[in-house]
């Protein structure tokens, strides 16, 4: 069992706290420090230490008959002393989350023990807690997936890597365990170190990553909501095989870089690297990661959940849309046969783009796209990058080409929309952000890109006044047949969806938008009667 280790002592001697090893005793420990420092703000006297114990030894601080033994390898130790009764008293209320309530004597609990049946007040005295420590976190560490809230809750119903990049010693595995500390049973962390992979340049991936690759599928397949590679990702070659299980099992991408003053001074770094490298050695893998690293596009990447909000409700519109004789009519320019004959509109939109379901803000090409360095210097772009958003979907189209779902941004979301994103031509004058859509699907031989072309051609006809053929309500909005296949469903209520702001980084190929895994599909069969 994990378990958290508490003794309580009379208020003229110091307040031990000792925890062993394992995820939940870890994260237990984390809000135990807090603890502590709240208490040293009330008057009390906080040291803070880490012991290495082998696993079977006594726990140290325990009372003598009745100490469990060590379950981890490393036992942290927090000592608090009050300066008075009053002090004292106030430090215990802080601990109150941890039911001591005054002198006991050796007393075990398990954090995952807690419920909000049996212990109320813990929620509300964890997210003060949650709080404090983002304004008590050093700058180094101070990232939208750790400290904002809106990002948080995104990521926890998402499926996401983080790929930590930075030289040896520049602050990596520190970041990794503020990540684990921060998303707990959800999060796990993979980390070079344990694989026995030394980090130099070299002129091919080390067999060694085939284990970790191993480990890496093994918690996609559990759907592991935050995975954390630790590891100085220097290579190209081994990131694209990163980039290629995210792809496979749609997990979206973060990267992250330690901001530590250290992290690029070779002098500092051959002094703080666990690998007694030389500042030689750091200088040769340098070079790759003074370039920061563009995607193939930037944009906001939706979370599971909401993926799966949206492709229901693009199910729910086809469905609808293949029943109504104003679309039987005009299935001419879906299919050449017959119309009286069953059409697969899942088979028809074949192809949907890899990855996860994404609204585009800037096509990059790796940097080598006109304006991509100039977009990811901008500032509201670096400050955006890894933080989570609500978009609003205010409608669903279907063309020949493609089907999608129309996105409308708020002031805060245009100042990472490109000037030039919403010109089919140099002549075009559109309202800033027109172009703004998820792509659901692809005819066959179609681009992704064509969707967002397709609803430049809907806004350019709205804008000169054409506002199509009304043909009723469906699936909560009113459809419109513009001519040509081309059918816009507005809603009556807009659809919120939760996204983080990131890069897509894979090949960037269209996938079938059926599998043999059920989750695989973007879209049930859909056909018409």
């Amino acid at each position: 069992m994990e378990r958290l280790l508490l003794r309580a002592a009379p208020p003229a001697a110091a307040f031990t706290f000792v925890f062993g090893g394992g995820s939940a005793a870890a994260a237990a420990g984390s809000d135990l420090r807090r603890c502590a420092l709240g208490g040293a703000r009330r008057g009390c006297e906080a040291t803070a230490r880490s012991v290495r114990t082998p696993p079977g030894a006594a726990v140290p601080g325990a009372p003598s008959g009745a100490a469990p033994r060590v379950i981890g390898a490393a036992v942290r130790e927090i000592r608090f002393a009050p300066a008075g009764g009053a002090a004292r008293a106030a430090a215990l209320w802080h601990l109150g989350a941890l039911r001591l309530l005054g002198p006991r004597p050796l007393r075990a609990v398990t954090n995952r023990g807690f419920s909000k049946k049996s212990h109320p007040f813990l929620p509300k005295i964890f997210r003060k807690m949650s709080a404090q420590a983002a304004k008590e976190r050093p700058d180094s560490l101070r990232f939208p997936f750790l400290d904002d809230e809106e990002t948080i809750a995104t990521l926890r119903e998402s499926k996401t890597f983080f790929i930590l990049r930075g030289l040896p010693g520049s602050g990596k595995s520190t970041l990794a365990q503020a990540i684990q500390e921060r998303y707990r049973d959800g999060c796990k962390v993979i980390a070079a170190e344990n694989y026995k992979i030394t980090p130099a340049v070299r002129s091919g991936v080390p067999e060694e990553y085939g284990k970790v690759d191993e480990d890496l599928v093994e918690y996609c397949k559990r759907d592991v909501s935050v995975i954390v590679l630790d590891d100085t990702h220097h290579e190209r070659e081994r990131l694209d095989q990163i980039f290629d299980i995210a792809d496979k099992y749609r997990y979206k991408v973060i990267f992250a870089e330690p901001k530590t003053q250290w992290r690029m001074d070779c002098a500092q770094l051959k002094d703080k690297n666990q690998w007694k490298l030389t500042a030689e050695d750091l200088k040769k893998m340098k070079p790759s990661l003074e370039k920061e690293f563009l995607p193939m596009y930037f944009g906001w990447f939706l979370s599971k959940r909401s993926s799966e909000i949206l492709r229901k409700a693009g199910q729910v519109f086809l469905d609808e849309l293949g029943s109504l004789k104003a679309f039987k009519k005009e299935s001419k320019y879906f299919t050449s046969e017959d119309p009286k004959i069953k059409i697969d509109l899942t088979s028809y939109f074949v192809k949907r783009p890899p990855g996860v379901l994404h609204c585009t803000t800037k096509y990059t090409d790796f940097g080598k796209a006109a304006g991509a360095e100039d977009y990811a210097q901008q500032e509201a772009v670096r400050a955006s990058y890894g933080k989570g958003f609500t978009l609003s979907i205010s409608g669903l189209f279907v063309t020949t080409k493609t089907v999608g779902a129309r996105v409308e941004l708020s002031e805060q979301q245009l100042l990472l929309w490109p000037g030039d994103a919403d010109k089919l031509q140099a002549t075009d004058s559109l309202p800033k952000g027109s172009r703004a859509h998820i792509t659901l699907g692809c005819a066959s031989g179609v681009e992704a890109v064509q969707t967002g072309m397709d609803l430049l051609e809907f806004v350019k006809l709205e804008k000169a006044g054409s506002k199509g053929e009304e043909v009723g309500e469906i699936g909560g909005g009113k459809l419109q047949y513009f001519g040509n296949g081309m059918w816009m469903l507005t809603l009556s209520k807009k659809i919120d969806v939760r996204a983080i702001f990131s890069g897509y980084y894979g090949k960037g190929k269209l996938v079938p938008t059926q599998s043999t895994n059920k989750r695989g599909s973007v879209f049930s069969s859909c056909t018409i009667n």
